[in-house]
């Protein structure tokens, strides 16, 4: 049973555009029912293009992000000043150009010791959602992104089963790739989410998309598909035959 909608867009920019717009229009059609939207931001390449076009599809004067509280999938453990930051890319692109109220951000405490920024962070998104029946709290919209190796957030390929299946909120990685100290939601809480969107973009990540979309495709987003009963990936790469 196929449990993914892939939608397609010629370029990275169709693709910003569109998940922006549709964003917007989810969180509209949602505004007055006097509830929280909670949101978890993805960093990298594809995301900012993400933040620029709901910046420049919006303004700080409608108010349409007054409900909208955000939180992150992953975060390096450096300052939030720090050119490696995810919160910093949004904070420049998206909240501040929006002049989203402090109240409204939850970034992720790269610059704290680990054990309390893991700790301060789940007591803050399950303050804010609403939790399940397993104690995940229930984020309405989780965006990731996809690297070449098919890791989505911070979880990447070569995880033991026992890791992989912790019920943390969030948790400590040591990431394949620098910077290597990182903060990342963890999959039984993506999987709780009400939305996951997956925004995949550039040369070099055909294969890993490949992989995680077969049945039983081992990469992090391939696991991240199983969990949940829908996902919708966005993608500016060409699957053909073969």
């Amino acid at each position: 049973m196929v449990n993914f909608e892939l939608i397609a867009f010629p370029d990275d920019r169709a693709l910003a555009q569109a998940v922006g717009q549709a964003w917007l229009e989810e969180i509209a059609a949602q505004s007055g029912r006097g509830e929280h939207y909670c949101v978890a931001l993805s960093g990298g390449r594809i995301a900012k293009a993400f933040f620029s076009a709901v910046a420049g599809a919006t303004s700080a004067s409608e108010g349409l992000l007054r409900s909208v509280h955000f939180f992150w999938g992953d975060e390096r453990l450096v300052p939030p000043d720090d050119a490696e930051s995810n919160f910093r890319v949004a904070q420049e692109l998206l909240l501040k150009p929006l002049r989203i109220e402090e109240a409204q951000i939850h970034r992720l405490r790269g610059e704290a010791s680990i054990e309390s920024a893991v700790a301060e962070a789940e007591v803050e998104l399950c303050r804010l959602a609403p939790l399940n029946e397993d104690s995940q709290p229930v984020l309405d919209l989780i965006l990731l992104g996809m690297g070449e190796d098919g890791h989505v957030a911070s979880l990447f390929p070569g995880e033991s089963e026992t890791l992989m299946a912790s019920k943390s909120v969030y948790r400590a990685v040591m990431a394949s790739k620098p910077p290597p100290c990182r903060i990342t939601l963890g999959y039984p809480t993506i999987a709780a989410a009400r939305r996951v969107w997956v925004l995949v973009s550039g040369a070099g990540k055909e294969a890993a998309l490949r992989e995680s979309l077969r049945p039983e495709g081992q990469t992090p987003l391939a696991r991240v598909l199983r969990s949940r009963p829908t996902t919708k990936i966005f993608t500016d790469i060409r699957l053909g035959g073969g």
